[in-house]
């Protein structure tokens, strides 16, 4: 599977673990930056680009990550096709998957270990969504609203 990721500078070092560890098992990881560590740096210019990657690319994932997942979510989400959600179990990463369909998942990397970080990337990346009418009904609706403004 193709993966998209993007970091800020309070992901920059994790990110090139959850890189290694992707492929590793075979995936495809690009790399949306940084690729450098700026204490300054702003996570809309490597998060953003993560998500229009995997909007342009049906089938492929994104992770965005930085200290707490929350900025890095929410740029992320405002990409149109874009479902990002914040995981900080293994149960939300999988619901996020399952329920929601999403195709980003957030992390905070200063929120847990990397182990921990590694197994909800993990559960995310393995968790197919349920195709359930009444998730499916309520995506469509998100959808809905994102391209015409009302629900």
């Amino acid at each position: 599977m193709r993966i998209h990721i993007g970091s800020d500078h309070a992901g920059l070092d994790f990110k090139a673990v959850i890189i290694k560890h992707l492929e590793s098992q075979g995936h495809v990881v690009v790399d949306h930056g940084p690729h450098t560590l700026d204490p300054l740096d702003d996570y809309p210019v490597f998060c953003i680009p993560a998500a229009v990657a995997v909007a342009n690319e049906p089938g492929s994932l994104g992770i965005v990550l930085g200290g707490s997942g929350n900025g890095e979510q929410i740029a992320a989400n405002k990409v149109k096709g874009i479902r990002a959600a914040l995981a900080w179990s293994i149960e939300t990463a999988k619901l996020g998957r399952a329920h929601n369909d999403a195709n980003v998942v957030a992390i905070g990397g200063r929120m847990h270990t990397p182990e921990f970080c590694l197994e909800m990337v993990d559960a995310f990346i393995a968790e197919p969504f349920s195709g359930d009418e009444r998730h499916s009904r309520r995506i469509a609706m998100v959808g809905r609203y994102e391209t015409t403004g009302s629900i």
